[in-house]
C-alpha cells in the first residue's frame, strides 16, 4: 500500500470503505490534472501562405491549390500533406493545426498578375481568418515580385485603399493588423530564397520595425519554381532551426 493510501484509509478511519473510495478517486483526479493541462495547452500553429503553403483538402473550399493528390509528376513530386513544409513542422514541435489559409498565386498586396485586383485573395484580406492560433507563419511576398507589383514607399499609418496596391505599406499594414488582431501570438514571416533583393530587403526592414522574427530560406529544391519534396524538408528544417533558437 502506497503512503497516500495509507494516509486517505487514517482520514476515512480505514473503516468507512466507501468514503475511502471516494477519496481515492479524487486523489487520482487531483494527480492527472497537470497531464490533462499538458495535453490542453500544444501550441495550435495557423498560416497564412500563397501556393507553396497550399495542399488540396487542408486549405479554405475554394482556395486555389499547386499541392493535391495524385499529384501531377511534371510539375511536382509533392503528393501527401505530410510532406509539406508546414505539415512537418508542425508535426515535429508537438503542435496542432488551428488554420491554414494559403491560396495558390495569392499576393500580399492588392496587386496581381495582368495588373489584375487580387484584393479577394491577398493576404491583408485573408488576415482575419486564422482562427485562434499560439502561432502563426506568414510565408509571402513571391507572387507580389513575380506579379511585378511596385514596391511603393516605407509606410507606417495613414492608409488608404490605393497605398494596398504596391508592396511596402501592404506588407505594413498586414504587419501591423496581425500584431493588433493577434496579440500575445508568435508571429514568424517566411523569406523565399528566390525574391528579388529589394523584395527581401524591404520585408527586412518591415519586419524589423514591427519586431517580427524572419526566416530568410536558403537553398531550397524546386520545380517549376515550386518546392519539391526534398525542398519542403528543407524549409521545415530551417523554420525548425530558426524557432528552436527563439
Amino acid at each position: 500500500m502506497s503512503v497516500w493510501q495509507r494516509n486517505i484509509r487514517y482520514i476515512c478511519a480505514i473503516n468507512d470503505n466507501n468514503l475511502y473510495q471516494v477519496m481515492k478517486k479524487i486523489l487520482l483526479l487531483m494527480l492527472m490534472i497537470p497531464l490533462l493541462a499538458s495535453a490542453q495547452h500544444r501550441l495550435r500553429v495557423s498560416v497564412l501562405g500563397d501556393s507553396y503553403s497550399t495542399f488540396q483538402g487542408y486549405i479554405p473550399e475554394g482556395n486555389e491549390t499547386w499541392y493535391y493528390t495524385p499529384a501531377d509528376t511534371s510539375r511536382t513530386d509533392v503528393d501527401n500533406v505530410t510532406q509539406t513544409w508546414w505539415w512537418q513542422v508542425i508535426n515535429q514541435a508537438g503542435c496542432l493545426v488551428e488554420k491554414i489559409d494559403s491560396y495558390s498565386g495569392a499576393t500580399i498586396s492588392n496587386h496581381g498578375y495582368n495588373n489584375e485586383d487580387y484584393s479577394y485573395r491577398s493576404f491583408v484580406t485573408r488576415l482575419p481568418r486564422l482562427g485562434s492560433p499560439d502561432v502563426i507563419f506568414i510565408f509571402g511576398a513571391t507572387n507580389d515580385d513575380w506579379a511585378g507589383a511596385e514596391l511603393g514607399d516605407y509606410q507606417y499609418d495613414d492608409f488608404a485603399r490605393a497605398d494596398f496596391y504596391t508592396y511596402r505599406p501592404s506588407l505594413a499594414y498586414l504587419l501591423q493588423q496581425a500584431r493588433e488582431r493577434y496579440p500575445n501570438v508568435r508571429i514568424f514571416f517566411l523569406i523565399n530564397d528566390i525574391l528579388d533583393k529589394d523584395f527581401k530587403e524591404s520585408t527586412r526592414v518591415i519586419c524589423n520595425h514591427y519586431g517580427i522574427p524572419y526566416i530568410e530560406l536558403k537553398d531550397i529544391d524546386k520545380k517549376q519554381n515550386h518546392p519539391t519534396v526534398k525542398g519542403m524538408r528543407s524549409i521545415a528544417q530551417q523554420v525548425l532551426m530558426h524557432i528552436n533558437k527563439q
